[in-house]
């Protein structure tokens, strides 16, 4: 089937080889002889998905039997190092990129890659990207929602978003489950996973509204996972703010949702209903397959799901699977 998934996570070879020796990977290490968990800081314990693990020929074949045909991989977004010192963060990145780079080109037809960026060092993150698109080929990053708690309205994050811009580079923002504001509520029944989630992505969407972002770089390619949250059932109440209060209008001339039809959204929102709401804010031009892969069960597969549902026309399916990634991120499918 022809279809593109641009969210899929993995581990790479040098963080797993070099924790397998016992050592430390900046500073993440396994917590347990049987190597399923991983210490990543402070006091931040993730699960190993053996799927993350996966060697490509694994990979491709598990991507058949879900009628996945080009996967997009990226790195599990514990392992983002914004925490690290600028030089180790470089060092990371460019670890993690020539792993991810390295993985893609086992089954060039079958996988394409983003990158990780150094974001506490600005020109680092605008180095590395030019780097991994323009000599590894990898189609952008993904990013997490905040960079040690700054919103990426902050000035200091306009010449990244300059120079992806300039690049073509897409960015794909996801927020950690382990990491989000909901923790500083409360841990109970997986609310940082289930709300805390959708909350930081729309977050993230208001920023990049509201900040500027997307009016200064008219041609930026975003894409934001979990369709955005519940960012498109709240823009009426956006655009109120926008109308009525001075302070929402300092940095955008027009309402926010004409800014939300420059952004892309995933596919992982989980019910049919939302996924036919979140088409209809947008356009279906902007909607797009992603998996949140291995981490969410669907049924049958996320092709699968997406082809059952009787609200969505196969000209829109069509458009979700691949046609707009294909635009998007100049990957050709072949069916």
């Amino acid at each position: 089937m022809r279809s593109i998934d641009i969210h899929a996570h993995t581990f790479t070879p040098t963080m797993l080889n070099t924790m397998a020796a016992g050592q430390e990977w900046y500073g993440m290490k396994y917590t347990d002889a049987d190597q399923r968990n991983i210490f990543v800081r402070e006091g931040k314990i993730v699960n190993v998905h053996p799927k993350c693990r996966f060697t490509p020929e694994e990979r491709v074949a598990d991507m058949d039997q879900l009628g996945t045909e080009v996967q997009v991989v990226a790195i599990h977004t514990p392992v983002f190092g914004y925490h690290l010192s600028p030089a180790d963060g470089a060092a990371q990145a460019r670890e993690v990129n020539d792993d991810i780079a390295a993985f893609a080109r086992e089954a060039p037809t079958r996988f394409a890659g983003m990158a990780t960026l150094p974001m506490q060092d600005v020109d680092a993150a605008i180095a590395e990207l030019d780097r991994a698109v323009n000599t590894l080929g990898l189609k952008g990053a993904e990013l997490d929602t905040v960079v040690n708690g700054k919103t990426w309205d902050e000035p200091e994050f306009l010449p990244f978003f300059k120079a992806a811009e300039s690049m073509g580079a897409t960015l794909f923002y996801h927020p950690q489950p382990q990491h989000n504001l909901m923790l500083e509520r409360t841990s109970k029944y997986g609310l940082n996973n289930s709300v805390g989630v959708p909350v930081e992505d729309t977050l993230l969407v208001a920023a990049l509204i509201y900040g500027g972002v997307m009016e200064n770089c008219p041609d930026l390619k975003v894409c934001v996972a979990h369709g955005g949250g519940p960012a498109c059932f709240g823009m009426g109440r956006m655009d109120r703010g926008w109308q009525v209060r001075s302070e929402a209008r300092v940095n955008i001339t027009r309402p926010p949702s004409y800014y939300q039809s420059r952004l892309y959204y995933d596919i992982v929102v989980m019910s049919e209903r939302s996924l036919r709401f979140l088409i209809d804010q947008v356009g279906i031009e902007r909607v797009v397959l992603g998996s949140d892969y291995p981490f969410v069960g669907w049924d049958p597969s996320p092709t699968g799901w997406l082809q059952s549902l009787e609200s969505i026309t196969q000209e829109e399916k069509d458009m979700i699977l691949w046609k707009n990634l294909e635009k998007l991120l100049g990957i050709e499918t072949t069916g």
